[in-house]
């Protein structure tokens, strides 16, 4: 009985002694684990990350195809699982945080962000805006002024085709109650052919050509010819830009290294876009290179994923007259040029 006051003093006496202790060596040992901590190879290994395309697999995605084949994503840190949807809904789910990266035409942006959805545009995809009107030569459509009284197809009120066809209506003096506009879907090709239609809103580097392989004279008015507009580009959220600029940066650079490189080589593009479009293998290959070389014209440019503010200026003040908009967005915060190479 006697030895317990012993043993609760020998025990005191060690809590005392590693208090002490702690209190002198406790931040130096911190400082050494942080140090170590901060020496140690980070976690191995891709980021997975979801790509929206929008649209279906096909050819004018070869960029893309390009950039996951030759490992440009995977040496930049991603593991890219594509999808493909609507676009704006890939768009409302990078507002929300839940998706990181999709290609989105760029109006999406500004009636995303309208709605308090905090998306930025961080590189073009195409170099100016890819749509436009076709029909038949015997109509004589070849400037905005000939659409005047005409039937013109496409997919419906809402989108890139329906925004660029009132931007170049609105170059020809004119209004969409001065035309004749009839929903068709995507069935672009068919009712110009039928003569459902006498004109139809199209992407240039589609529907042009395919009514040109099938043997029909076909004039093209394009939006590019008489509007600046924003064309489609990569588009991410606030967070991701504010929390990691670099992952930014890295995901441009791959994709546009795809785009360079099929711009260089599209009979290599072509080839790989085999393995990620289903029946490219046994499609029409002629019309396939043709519908590639197009997409080529429109991803050329002295400075790869560039977007130009007046582009996003015209945009702004079209949605505005047409009141998809009813204020006016912050721009600056709207797109950036700034993770370009």
């Amino acid at each position: 009985m006697k030895k317990k006051p012993a043993l609760i003093l020998t025990a005191l006496l060690f809590i005392l002694l590693f208090l002490v202790f702690m209190s002198y060596y406790g931040p130096r040992i911190n400082q050494m684990l942080a140090k170590i901590r901060a020496q140690a190879p980070e976690q191995s290994g891709p980021v997975p990350v979801r790509l929206t395309l929008g649209y279906i697999p096909n050819i004018q995605f070869a960029p893309i195809y390009v950039a996951i084949d030759r490992g440009y994503f995977l040496d930049a840190g991603f593991d890219v699982q594509l999808e493909y949807g609507n676009e704006a809904d890939a768009v409302a789910l990078i507002g929300a945080g839940e998706q990181t990266f999709a290609i989105a035409s760029g109006e999406q942006i500004l009636l995303a962000r309208a709605q308090g959805l905090p998306v930025t545009y961080v590189a073009a995809w195409y170099n100016e805006y890819p749509v436009g009107v076709v029909s038949l030569t015997d109509y004589r459509i070849r400037v905005p002024e000939n659409l005047r009284g005409v039937k013109i197809g496409l997919p419906g009120l809402y989108g890139a085709s329906y925004i660029g066809l009132i931007a170049m209506l609105e170059a020809g003096g004119m209004t969409e109650d001065d035309v004749n506009l009839i929903s068709i879907g995507f069935n672009q090709v068919e009712a110009i052919v039928s003569g459902q239609v006498e004109s139809a809103v199209i992407y240039l580097a589609n529907e042009p050509v395919v009514l040109r392989s099938q043997g029909y004279a076909v004039d093209v008015v394009r939006v590019a010819d008489y509007m600046q507009l924003v064309s489609n580009g990569l588009v991410t959220n606030e967070a991701t830009i504010k929390k990691n600029p670099e992952m930014v940066k890295a995901f441009i650079g791959a994709m546009l290294q795809g785009i360079a490189d099929t711009v260089e080589n599209p009979i290599a593009a072509f080839e790989i876009s085999k393995k990620y479009v289903e029946n490219l293998a046994d499609a029409d290959t002629d019309l396939q290179r043709q519908i590639l070389g197009e997409s080529i014209v429109l991803w050329q440019t002295e400075r790869l994923g560039y977007t130009d503010p007046a582009g996003w200026i015209n945009m702004q003040t079209v949605l505005l007259k047409m009141g998809l908009l009813t204020e006016t967005q912050d721009l600056e915060k709207a797109f950036t040029n700034e993770f370009l190479p």
